[in-house]
């Protein structure tokens, strides 16, 4: 047996020695880890011993790889009741499509829109800071928010957030996806409670959700 093969095996005897195995650490994203403003994401615990400040809760991740980002993290509190947008009669431009993840771009054409203003863009894009771009989500997106209402409610009421509403006069938000066919005057708003949708005049005023893409 020559030398290399010799060290070879001690190394490996090395690494297995004691109990067999090597533990390292789980750095995997998960549904109710929490994103910190310094863009860091940490497990509850690991949160509350790390004296960071919170700004939103993973709620879905994401296994396709022909979709953008990880994961999504919900912003910690609700935006206030604001009209989707400040006129009727113009198309934005967002895809209209209840089946896309497409609330951030859906949310870019709100806010960039040259025939109409969007208070719920402007709102939402005010909280850009901290490198990370909230936006309203999708019908679409909203769904994968309601799935996991439950689990992270008391992740959201732990950070100081606002929980995600059941009460009926409470539980509509605001999506970023205006309806297919009637994109002139009504977009869908997406209730937490039930998951049905009600399209809805775009000059109304309600509130809405922001979440985040996690890239990294």
């Amino acid at each position: 047996m020559n030398k290399i093969v010799i060290s070879f095996l001690l190394l490996a005897a090395m690494l297995v020695g004691c109990d067999g195995h090597i533990e390292y650490p789980d750095n995997s994203l998960a549904v109710c880890q929490i994103l910190c403003t310094d863009g860091e994401i940490l497990p509850l615990d690991n949160y509350r011993a790390s004296g960071k400040e919170a700004i939103a809760v993973v709620f879905h991740v994401n296994y396709d790889a022909g979709i953008d980002g990880k994961g999504y993290a919900v912003y910690l509190w609700d935006l206030e009741p604001s009209a989707f947008s400040d006129t009727t009669g113009i198309a934005q431009n967002t895809s209209a499509d209840t089946e896309a993840l497409d609330g951030n771009t859906n949310t870019y054409a709100l806010y960039s829109g040259r025939d109409a203003s969007s208070p719920l863009a402007q709102q939402v894009v005010e909280l850009w800071r901290y490198g990370q771009s909230a936006y309203v989500p999708s019908v679409a997106q909203m769904r994968y928010l309601k799935a996991v209402k439950s689990l992270i409610n008391p992740v959201l009421e732990t950070c100081g957030g606002d929980t995600l509403p059941d009460e009926a006069d409470a539980c509509w938000y605001w999506t970023s996806t205006e309806v297919k066919g009637q994109e002139k005057e009504k977009a869908w708003l997406y209730s937490l409670k039930s998951g049905a949708i009600q399209e809805t005049p775009k000059n109304l005023c309600q509130k809405a959700r922001p979440i985040i893409t996690i890239n990294y």
